[in-house]
């Protein structure tokens, strides 16, 4: 067998026992938790199994490659136990843990469900932070929950004809589907719709009703030039009223850079009224 140069390797043993099963799975909730679910129906032991959504970047010797279907019922049977062993707590940070673009991110909730299902207090598996799947969910679940947060606050509106208010953001993370419940809360009885520009993904919340995604990407929303010839009358005025209020309560004496971008930072600044 011959390997071209520049390829990354990663040595296993030749024998049968300690070949690595890479399952590939779809990059939803779905794909994920069928993943797990078909990682199971395999047999094999979970330390010879790797879940990873999309193809491997490493070329795995003595490996095999089997894709995953996303399938509705299995998806569910695995989130029923998930929900059921370890409680909503956890499954809300598993499904944190995957809204990240990070690459281990399936295997990690893969294996720590494997440590989960072994315990005897299943209850406290978030808790066995030695683990270093459990960590990496931990880790992940934290990230996440963090840009969920400083998205609650520097989100902003901009009010558009026929009063439906328009907010483009671009998080790390896929966490519209995180945040689409708070607005929806706050904002029952208005029409608005949040624009994720990284995924090209835009959730709609129709006055009274349900909050959704559209049916398919999105890939031509129009630029900030075109949006704001679509204002309502009056919007342009208040986005001046609202810099010239930050900038006037701002104490120049006590201007502190450094923690203005600790506590605000800047990849959030381009998508801010005041900025």
């Amino acid at each position: 067998m011959s390997v071209q140069r520049g390829i990354n390797m990663s040595l296993y043993e030749s024998s049968d026992e300690y070949e690595v099963l890479i399952i590939v799975c779809e990059n939803t909730l779905e794909g994920v938790f069928s993943g797990i679910y078909f990682a199971y129906e395999q047999k094999k032991s979970p330390k010879e199994i790797r879940l990873l959504v999309g193809e491997p970047k490493e070329l795995l010797l003595f490996s095999r490659i089997l894709y995953a279907t996303p399938d509705a019922v299995k998806a569910q049977k695995v989130i029923r136990t998930i929900c059921d062993k370890f409680g909503m707590n956890t499954y809300y940070q598993f499904c944190q843990a995957l809204a990240t673009m990070d690459e281990e991110r399936a295997d990690a909730v893969y294996h720590a469900i494997v440590v989960g299902l072994s315990m005897k207090s299943p209850m406290q598996l978030m808790n066995h932070l030695a683990n270093d799947s459990v960590h990496k969910v931990f880790c992940l679940s934290r990230a996440v929950n963090n840009e969920i947060l400083h998205m609650k606050g520097f989100l902003r509106f901009q009010e558009l004809e026929g009063g439906i208010l328009f907010s483009k953001i671009g998080p790390k993370h896929d966490i519209v589907e995180f945040i689409m419940p708070h607005f929806s809360d706050r904002f029952q009885n208005q029409n608005f719709m949040i624009y994720d520009e990284t995924r090209k993904r835009l959730a709609i919340h129709p006055a009274n009703q349900e909050w959704a995604f559209v049916d398919s990407d999105v890939q031509n929303i129009p630029s900030d030039d075109e949006i704001s010839k679509h204002y309502v009358e009056g919007e342009l005025e208040y986005q001046k009223l609202f810099q010239h209020f930050c900038d006037t309560i701002a104490i120049r004496e006590r201007k502190n850079l450094f923690l203005q971008r600790q506590m605000l930072p800047l990849r959030f600044r381009k998508n801010m009224t005041e900025f």
